[in-house]
């Protein structure tokens, strides 16, 4: 069959090498990718969410499915564009419709899921100017630090965590007042939860679910998880505490409330829901969910998947997805993301990336590259993943590690110390 993938990052570049190997695929098409990408299939000059262009190109290359990587087009309703469409209604999306897609695109409407299906998380308050006393009393409520969410998508930089009140307070009034834009004309309050962190991913059909291998992403720019907060500096899986016994809690109080919660509500949901894990004292809380597989895990994840991709995305597309076969690898696989210099903040683009014939063992995954004449350079803050596997993941952080120091470009720079935590 001919898929189209939509996006431009690691994740996309990921399951562009993972799909090109399915039995299944005919033609390989990437809407817009990137100079990883276009190893594995056909580079397609088009924004994730011109929506009447993604439709052109689905006809004219006789399209047969569409996974969509990043939540920006699956918030802004690709799923519910092809469904309303005479010509693409039976073309399966994998991704959520928009209301789906609400999980992630509004805090405040998953907080509010989450409570109505009684699924562990932080006690929290929303709060808009209207509010804003209530909020500030709610907060003076809670134990330092504060945590400030954006409710609308803030591309993984609207969460602010802060250890004095007064600065909270300041902080609350600046993101109602448009530090984020619209996103944050809606902020959540949160009770901080202490612990450890992990990503759980799931696909499910709507009614069936397989788990995904677990991973550990590493948000913080800086050694010791300091600094701002990134899109993402790496990735584990798995993760050592995510045992069997914790994860049957995962999936009892989360995953299954979660997947019947959807259907209670009426959301005909196909498609990946990741689970932003937090273990207090050994029980999960849910911190956030997304509606789309999490960048830079996907780079980890995908190499431990040994099963046929495609086949799974059409267990979900058909509503059978309980009786295809997920095959998972028990070796760990690791990536460590390479960022331009100055990221997350201001960074330059257009560097040119030299070395990448050098690299032995491990795959890279080109994050924000494009091609330059016959030269690949940066096109982004998150630069190249280098993904390897390994009997556990300090093996597979050695390899990774000597690959991401023959790769060169300017300022280039990455997390020496991913793992420490664990």
């Amino acid at each position: 069959m001919n898929i189209l993938i939509i996006g431009s990052g690691g994740r996309e570049h990921a399951f562009a090498w993972k799909i090109s190997q399915s039995p299944k695929i005919d033609q390989l098409f990437i809407a817009p990718g990137n100079a990883g990408t276009a190893e594995f299939g056909t580079n397609l000059e088009i924004g994730v969410t011109d929506f009447p262009a993604i439709r052109k190109a689905v006809l004219d290359n006789k399209i047969e499915m569409v996974v969509v990587g990043p939540e920006v087009p699956l918030v802004e309703g690709i799923h519910d564009f092809f469904l309303a469409d005479e010509l693409l209604k039976d073309i399966p999306v994998i991704g959520p419709v928009s209301r789906g897609a609400q999980l992630e695109g509004s805090k405040d409407f998953a907080k509010e899921f989450m409570m109505r299906h009684q699924i562990p998380t932080a006690a929290y308050l929303s709060v808009t100017k209207d509010n804003l006393e209530q909020g500030i009393g709610f907060m003076r409520g809670l134990k330092a630090p504060y945590v400030l969410k954006a409710d609308g998508l803030a591309a993984g930089k609207g969460v602010l965590i802060i250890e004095n009140l007064a600065e909270a307070e300041d902080a609350l009034l600046t993101m109602l007042g448009g530090m984020f834009g619209l996103a944050s004309e809606t902020v959540v309050i949160e009770e901080f939860l202490k612990g450890i962190e992990c990503s759980v991913f799931a696909l499910t059909d709507a009614e069936n679910y397989k788990i995904l291998p677990v991973a550990k992403d590493y948000k913080r720019v800086g050694a010791g998880d300091t600094g701002l907060n990134t899109g993402g500096m790496g990735a584990i899986s798995p993760v050592p505490f995510a045992d069997e016994i914790y994860m049957k809690k995962v999936e009892e109080r989360i995953i299954i409330p979660t997947v019947k919660g959807l259907q209670k509500d009426g959301i005909d949901f196909k498609g990946f829901l990741f689970f932003g894990l937090i273990s207090v004292k050994s029980e999960p809380y849910l911190i956030e969910y997304n509606v789309r597989m999490g960048d830079p895990e996907t780079e980890a994840v995908i190499l431990r998947i040994k099963s046929d991709l495609v086949d799974l995305f059409e267990g979900v597309a058909k509503g059978d997805l309980a009786e295809r076969e997920l095959v998972i690898d028990s070796d760990s696989a690791v990536t460590v993301m390479m960022v331009a210099g100055g990221y997350p903040g201001a960074y330059e683009k257009g560097n040119v990336i030299t070395n990448l014939e050098n690299v032995s063992g491990s795959i890279l995954f080109h994050s924000g590259t494009k091609m330059s004449g016959n030269k690949v350079v940066t096109n982004g803050g998150r630069v190249i993943a280098v993904s390897s596997k390994g009997k556990d993941f300090r093996a597979a952080l050695k390899l990774s590690y000597q690959n991401a120091s023959k790769i060169e470009f300017k300022n280039r720079y990455f997390r020496k110390d991913l793992g420490f935590d664990l």
